[in-house]
């Protein structure tokens, strides 16, 4: 059949145009393409799926060839790609196998799909020169649907790429100011008085009430529902008489979310009175004195039914309505201690900002789902330690994206943490609103007492020394695991971590999705240590010198921050196919940093030269391997890398400073290691250090790009905003360690990277004592610090190493924080190392 598209021409010299030209006259409904095609991916979007099946979303993937652009449905059997961050928004993709899906159930309904993926690559040099995909036709088969929506009629909607609690796409409507209204608010119904109407026919009177908190969305979607918008609001909502909680259900939800905000006045008619659900959290209310009413709940229902909002604007709000104002609860850094197992409000100038990472949610029952969370430093001037914030995806994508260091930053509603005693920090709950600079005017909290003596501390500061104290990314863990360990066979908080066997990391890692975090713990033996200098190159990298660099560059942005203040691989000898993706050969050497694992111990026995060799001959023949790529045994699929590769990341033995950078500056070996690695079976293996597990200086010129750095691959691709590189100014990281820990049998073993806090400019310091201890290296890695002179002094990499025979035949369990960075780069930290003494033996049953 015949293409057509938003212009008239024949779409000649577009190769994407040629192959689905060719999809129409293909009987079998399917073409394998002789050459792979290459285009770039420009929109990744993500629906629920259809039936029950392993894969719980479905996605589509729109790509263009710089002619013309095509949205196609991606086959179930490279969902993984996306999953795992390789296949996402502006990369270049070689698709070889494309296919036509009819829809059965409906008339003349049909659409494309990928079947096939040669390789997934870096963004080839003929897609620079495009400023914006919306400028791109769009190509249609005449009995192709056309949609904005899923490919798949049945859903209605996009979700949020990676989470299911964050508005997505055009369907929810923005915030807009309320059109004047005037009420009759002679005949209404007090909140006091809807119990009489649960039992009842008889419908009650509109309502006028104020909305006090808000929940995140909910999205209570499964596969098979046939529920358009399976989204959730809660609302807690008051008037003269009490408070009582207020839901919002599924097509209202995207009509309404942004424009229901805390502090909106609502007049609500033909709502619904349903008994309450009791399961849930709720905001802490305290200095209201008001009844809530808890028996009871009004449900906001798209029919049946259909309820009528009006929102009221701000000027037509009446005193003589007697609506209660919303109640805040400030709380200052000094007294956050005294608030423990509360919730609180808290305002701060943000000093550091961590990536977004997501973790798996606990849920037996639905889809697959994940919350989004990150870790936030604020200091409000009453205490020299900051508030430490692990804020959740509040459903407000825009701000929860964009907090970073001299932003001004409300949370409301967290509540307050302590865990053995001393490590204080706050986390955020369903209702947390947050609010950064550019959103603050005209909100409810304004006038707080509180809110205004942070204000007037801030006019006290000096620009040049805040900007000092700033860092962002990086590895973060907090609060440090307890002292001792005591193994469980539950996962209820950060520090109740379950003991799972070395070679059951390879089940861990396989499993980790795109951000992913976990926590594991594995018992062993430490049988070999290296030390590497950071950066890669420098023999004994100076702090200090790192960070005269960064004064100077935050001396030229003070102007600028004031403004803007004020205004893997995995194997395991396995024959599966589909183990890893090459990147793109050009720009091989240009990429810095990725990790990559090996499980195979033979390669331990090789030598060094061994490795460089063969991995210079891959590198040789890489360009025939390109070539002939497309011939692969299973073409549908990316084509994986050769075992070499898998070995050892060949940008290692690219040039001599590389090869340099990776031999290790002092190094220790048990006596036993020598001896058993030829019988490990599955060693999983670490390259060196990621420049994305160590946090940086802020620099305000550099904002964009971190910002991009630290946020999740979005949805689309903006060429504008195409992660660009910049100066990695490190806040203190003269060096890591590699530890090798051999299971308790001898036959797995893993390497692990350990980063001691080396000062206290470091985000990971703040928080945690500095205690004093004997600088042996066992010490640090208990601890998680090297203990500093109080002249500035400390240890050297080789006494450090000294201490290491102390660790012989020393039975230790390691705490590891496990996060797939993107691109098979997977992060694999030590949070801490119990020794023998510090493990707390299992009671007998």
């Amino acid at each position: 059949m015949a293409g057509s598209a938003d212009r008239s021409d024949s779409g000649s010299g577009s190769i994407l145009h040629d192959a689905l030209q060719q999809l129409s006259g293909a009987l079998n409904l399917s073409i394998t393409l002789g050459s792979p095609l290459s285009v770039a991916v420009i929109a990744v979007d993500r629906y629920l799926s259809l039936q029950p099946t392993p894969e719980s979303y479905s996605y589509d993937l729109t790509v263009t060839d710089g002619l013309w652009r095509v949205k196609f449905q991606l086959a179930d059997s490279l969902i993984r790609w996306v999953k795992n961050g390789s296949l996402r928004c502006g990369v270049g993709v070689r698709l070889s196998r494309l296919s036509v899906v009819h829809d059965e159930t409906r008339l003349g309904h049909s659409y494309l799909r990928i079947d096939g993926i040669n390789s997934i690559t870096e963004l080839p040099e003929m897609f620079d020169n495009i400023k914006d995909v919306d400028n791109i036709p769009q190509w249609f088969r005449d009995d192709v649907i056309r949609t904005d929506g899923p490919l798949q009629l049945t859903r209605k909607h996009y979700l949020s790429l990676w989470i299911n609690d964050d508005p997505h796409g055009s369907v929810w409507i923005a915030n807009s100011p309320p059109p004047h209204v005037v009420l009759d608010v002679s005949n209404i119904t007090l909140l006091g008085d809807l119990e009489a109407f649960l039992h009842c026919s008889k419908r009650p009177l509109p309502l006028l009430v104020r909305i006090l908190h808000r929940s995140r969305i909910r999205y209570y979607g499964k596969p098979g529902q046939n529920i358009d918008f399976p989204f959730q609001v809660y609302y807690e909502v008051a008037d003269q008489s009490g408070i009582m909680s207020m839901v919002l259900w599924n097509e209202l939800c995207p009509e309404w979310f942004h424009r229901l905000t805390v502090g909106t006045v609502l007049y609500l008619q033909q709502f619904a009175v349903k008994p309450s659900y009791q399961k849930r959290s709720r905001p802490q209310i305290s200095n209201l004195s008001l009844m809530t009413f808890r028996s009871i709940e009004i449900s906001l229902n798209p029919r049946s039914p259909a309820t009528v909002v009006t929102v009221v604007p701000p000027k037509c709000v009446q005193p003589q309505w007697y609506l209660p104002d919303v109640p805040y609860n400030f709380t200052t850094r000094s007294e956050v201690e005294a608030n423990s197992n509360h919730a609180c409000d808290i305002i701060g100038l943000v000093t550091y900002v961590g990536r977004l990472e997501r973790i798996r949610s606990k849920e037996k029952s639905g889809p697959e789902k994940f919350w989004a969370y990150r870790w936030v430093h604020a200091v409000d001037g009453t205490s020299d330690s900051p508030f430490i914030l692990e804020i959740f995806s509040s459903s407000q994508p825009e701000i929860f994206s964009n907090i970073c260091p001299m932003t001004y930053l409300v949370c409301t509603q967290m509540r307050v943490c302590q865990e053995a005693g001393r490590f204080v920090y706050l986390t955020s709950s369903a209702e947390t609103q947050l609010f950064i600079t550019g959103c603050h005017k005209k909100q409810p909290y304004v006038n707080e007492p509180k809110v205004k003596a942070f204000i007037q501390w801030t006019k006290t500061l000096k620009d040049s020394v805040m900007l000092q104290k700033t860092a962002v990314g990086g590895h973060y863990s907090y609060p440090p695991a307890p002292p001792t360990f005591t193994p469980t066979t539950k996962t209820n908080t950060a520090n109740e971590t379950s003991i799972i066997a070395v070679a059951e990391l390879k089940g861990e890692l396989e499993s980790m999705q795109y951000r992913e975090h976990k926590r594991v713990a594995i018992q062993g033996y430490v049988v070999a240590v290296k030390y590497h200098s950071w950066p890669p190159g420098d023999q004994q990298p100076g702090v200090n010198a790192a960070q005269e660099t960064s004064q100077s560059h935050q001396q030229q942005e003070v102007s600028n921050a004031g403004s803007f203040r004020h205004h893997i691989t995995i194997d395991s000898t396995s024959t599966d196919s589909d183990s890893a993706i090459p990147p793109k050969r050009k720009r091989l050497h240009s990429r810095v940093k990725q990790r990559q694992y090996f499980t195979r111990s033979k390669v331990q026995s090789d030598s060094q030269d061994g490795f460089t060799s063969h991995v210079e001959e891959e590198l040789s023949n890489e360009a025939e391997l390109e070539e002939d790529e497309s011939e692969s045994e299973d073409e549908h699929m990316p084509i994986r890398h050769s075992a070499a590769r898998e070995v050892i990341d060949p940008r290692l033995s690219g040039s001599p400073d590389a090869q340099a950078a990776s031999q290790p500056a002092a190094s220790w070996e048990s006596s036993i290691w020598p001896l058993v690695k030829q019988n490990v079976t599955d060693h999983f293996c670490c390259g060196r250090l990621d420049e994305g597990s160590i946090a940086e200086k802020f620099h305000f010129d550099d904002r964009e790009v971190l910002l991009q750095h630290l946020s999740l691959c979005p949805a689309k691709w903006t060429p504008d905003l195409t992660p660009q590189t910049h100066t990695h100014t490190p806040v203190a990281c003269p060096g890591y360690f590699i530890l090798t820990i051999l299971g308790l049998n001898q036959k797995a073993a893993v390497d692990i990277l350990f980063l001691p806090v080396v000062t206290l400019d470091d985000p990971r310091a703040a928080g945690v004592p500095h205690s004093h201890h004997d600088n042996s290296l066992l010490s640090c890695l208990t601890t998680g610090h090297v203990y500093v002179e109080p002249d500035g002094t400390c240890p050297d990499p080789g006494s450090l190493m000294s201490s290491a025979p102390q660790m012989e035949s020393e039975r230790v369990v390691c705490i590891i924080d496990l996060c797939l960075l993107g691109e098979n780069r997977i992060e694999t930290i030590c949070s801490k190392l119990y020794r023998t003494a510090d493990i707390c033996q299992p009671e007998s049953t």
